[in-house]
């Protein structure tokens, strides 16, 4: 009953400082790349307003409105003062008499049906982007339409809609109850990027198309074609805004990934170590697997954690990426997890793939570190409970102090993995 009063006044509260202070809204939602597009559009929206983010996944029902403004969570999170405390800041920031951002960016997330349209109670955003349509949390979802009616259903209460052509079926537009939506991606979408010149550890060289601008000459430091996406939703986002061409080409060049989301870190033996490991996916590991494929290095190697939260359909997902590990481009797969082990790991192994597979990430760096080349290109990708892949990352780092830019490093979180693993 607490929780739903606190709630109920955060979002009353959000609405009214909102509106006060006419602050523009663009909120993100997809099966993934959420995290990632976010903080693209608000690296490149940079360049002419002031924006107002979060660099993690402050996503749910709670979170949300205390991103709006700009605090964190209580201390204290089960003390009633604490909470009533917080209602007290916010009330005080409705008030001031200076508009302290422009643009906030947000990123909506869900668990369960209802959660996206959840916010729609007292979110009105000017633009809504929608990265992908993709499994997830399937044990509540159970079918993909139930899936993209819930991240669709941001459409119903935002401005304008701009949705990923490449990773969102034309099947389920009919979710999106609303005409007022434009494309990013490639091939035919309104917005687009096109790769003129790529190396895997080099920026992307390349064109980003837009009605507004025409073709822009631009570059990208990031790793992985799929993540180009972000880029041309944040330049999607930019046109609408009233950025010039010139903002755009520079804001593009200032997008980074965020950590633990296809990160370049140097590890062992002038070793290179592609840390994709705050989650993962069917659509989100074959992206990553690609990217490894296109690296030269005498050793390639992939740690595939067990995906969590896909029900019924695990068994299918794990042996999908399984089935996308190439026997003749990969030298070693090695697995965390129950699940990756029942169902990837025999899927690897029919692809010619070497197979080693693990209970907990330590005992997989300790073998990578074991068996690794110098020069190897090594990805690491995986999701939190019972995988936590960023702790095998610990294991091949070069430098120690690059620890600091893994996920998951609070000591909240590291007393849970080592909770989690002291068997092993």
């Amino acid at each position: 009953m607490f929780k739903a009063f606190v709630l109920f006044v955060l979002q009353i509260q959000a609405k009214r400082y909102l509106a006060r202070h006419q602050m523009r809204l663009v909120v993100v939602t997809g099966s993934v790349g959420k995290t990632s597009t976010k903080l693209a559009i608000a690296a490149v929206l940079g360049e002419k307003y002031r924006v107002r983010s979060q660099m993690g996944n402050y996503n749910v029902d709670v979170t949300v409105p205390l991103v709006i403004f700009d605090l964190p969570l209580p201390e204290h999170l089960k003390n009633p003062f604490s909470w009533l405390g917080l209602l007290l800041k916010t009330e005080s920031l409705i008030h001031q008499k200076n508009q302290p951002v422009d643009v906030i960016v947000l990123e909506l997330g869900t668990d369960k049906p209802g959660d996206v349209s959840a916010f729609g109670k007292y979110l009105s955003p000017d633009i809504a982007v929608v990265t992908a349509v993709a499994a997830e949390h399937m044990e509540f979802f159970k079918t993909m339409d139930a899936v993209a009616q819930e991240e669709l259903s941001v459409a119903a209460y935002s401005k304008l809609t701009i949705i990923n052509r490449d990773d969102i079926d034309e099947n389920y537009a009919k979710y999106a109850y609303t005409e007022n939506i434009d494309t990013y991606g490639s091939g035919t979408a309104e917005y687009r990027f096109l790769i003129e010149e790529s190396a895997p550890d080099k920026p992307f060289l390349g064109t980003f198309i837009a009605p507004e601008y025409g073709e822009l000459k631009v570059v990208l430091n990031l790793v992985g074609e799929h993540n180009a996406k972000a880029a041309v939703a944040a330049g999607a986002v930019a046109a609408k805004f009233g950025l010039s061409s010139e903002e755009v080409v520079s804001g593009m060049a200032k997008i980074v990934p965020a950590p633990g989301r296809m990160q370049m870190l140097p590890g062992l033996e002038h070793s290179t170590i592609i840390d994709d490991t705050y989650n993962s996916s069917p659509i989100s590991a074959i992206a990553a697997l690609q990217t490894l494929y296109l690296f030269q290095s005498p050793q390639h190697i992939a740690i595939l954690g067990s995906m969590n939260e896909l029900g019924e359909m695990s068994a299918q997902l794990h042996e999908q990426v399984g089935h996308a590990c190439d026997g003749s481009l990969l030298d070693w797969v090695v697995t965390i997890g129950d699940e990756a082990e029942k169902y990837l790991a025999p899927a690897a192994r029919a692809k010619g793939c070497p197979v080693k597979s693990f209970h907990s990430p330590y005992e997989a760096g300790a073998f990578v570190r074991a068996t690794m080349h110098p020069r190897a290109v090594i990805l690491v990708k995986g999701s939190q409970n019972g995988v936590f892949a960023e702790e095998a990352v610990k294991l091949l780092l070069h430098n120690v102090k690059d620890e600091l830019r893994l996920v998951r490093q609070s000591p909240e979180w590291l007393q849970k993995k080592t909770a989690q693993f002291s068997a092993f």
